[in-house]
């Protein structure tokens, strides 16, 4: 067993073991710790626990204190420092006419060095740029492009549903979502109403998809091939949550279809979901790859 705090960078980023090195350390609290990336201040997210040798990955850094006044300068001068390269970076992309959006801006919290977060539809040879800003700051520069999902974690905002974004509150990495999950959803593959801000799937469509599965595998799909009290017929629609199932029977196909439970029916053969060449083409945009 190895005592250990988890410590976190970002405020939905990942949880880090740390060895407190015998101090007791707050949930809260500040700490200064040595990463790959250098020396960082990161936030107490777990206090002092003992863990299994095996969940850690040895030798497990130490901190190398809990943030003093200082530290806590310092931080408050990184935030100045990085408004201040945000809006110098936004000039020197204009002056270069890149096509690349800025999203953010890093200092390191020794000051080493300044990550630029950006956005570009493509490649950009930023060469030139990268000069002129180490020209400027006098420390290393590294620019760095991320997706249109990272850019909505970082910056935040306001969902269709009217709560924050979930990617900003509380989702540590970004789930795989697909086309074929809000078909199985039995949504509207209407790109507005299935995709978040960031002109991405909406994360959401993951959180029940497990339920939806299990329902899928006890509920005839559309097109699906029954049997009923009042003779055999098609699934012409289904409700996942309710198991409810309208069914258009062979003796009568001008007639409304038959309302029937899951329940009452006997499956002679299943159908499956696709999504349509047509469907894909019109939502390829949505889809992360």
């Amino acid at each position: 067993m190895a005592e250990v705090i988890g410590v976190k960078f970002k405020d939905t980023g990942k949880v880090y073991y740390f060895d407190p090195a015998g101090r007791k350390v707050n949930k809260g609290q500040k700490v200064i710790v040595e990463t790959v990336k250098g020396v960082e201040c990161g936030v107490c997210a777990m206090e002092n626990r003992t863990v299994p040798d095996g969940s850690i990955v040895k030798p497990l850094k130490r901190i190398l204190r809990t943030a003093n006044e200082r530290d806590l300068k310092t931080l408050e001068q990184n935030k100045e420092k990085e408004a201040r390269a945000y809006r110098i970076c936004e000039e020197k992309i204009q002056q270069f006419k890149l096509d690349m959006h800025l999203v953010s801006v890093e200092y390191a919290f020794d000051g080493s060095k300044i990550l630029f977060f950006y956005t570009a539809p493509e490649r950009v040879d930023f060469r030139e740029l990268v000069k002129c800003l180490a020209s400027v700051f006098k420390i290393r520069i590294e620019l760095r492009q991320i997706g249109v999902r990272d850019e909505a974690k970082m910056i935040g905002g306001l969902g269709v549903c009217g709560r924050p974004f979930c990617c900003k509150e509380f989702l540590h990495d970004f789930q795989p979502v697909s086309i074929k999950m809000a078909k199985e959803q039995g949504l509207s593959l209407n790109t507005v109403k299935i995709s978040g801000t960031c002109g991405r799937l909406m994360c959401c469509l993951k959180y029940e998809q497990e339920s939806y599965e299990h329902l899928l595998r006890h509920t005839p799909k559309v097109g699906a091939l029954v049997d009923t009290k009042e003779g055999r017929g098609t699934v012409v629609e289904n409700n996942l949550l309710t198991g409810m199932l309208k069914i258009r029977l062979d003796r009568s196909p001008e007639a409304s279809p038959t309302v029937v439970h899951r329940k009452d029916v006997r499956l002679l053969r299943d159908a499956q979901i696709k999504v349509k060449k047509e469907e894909m083409e019109a939502l390829k945009d949505v889809e992360d790859k």
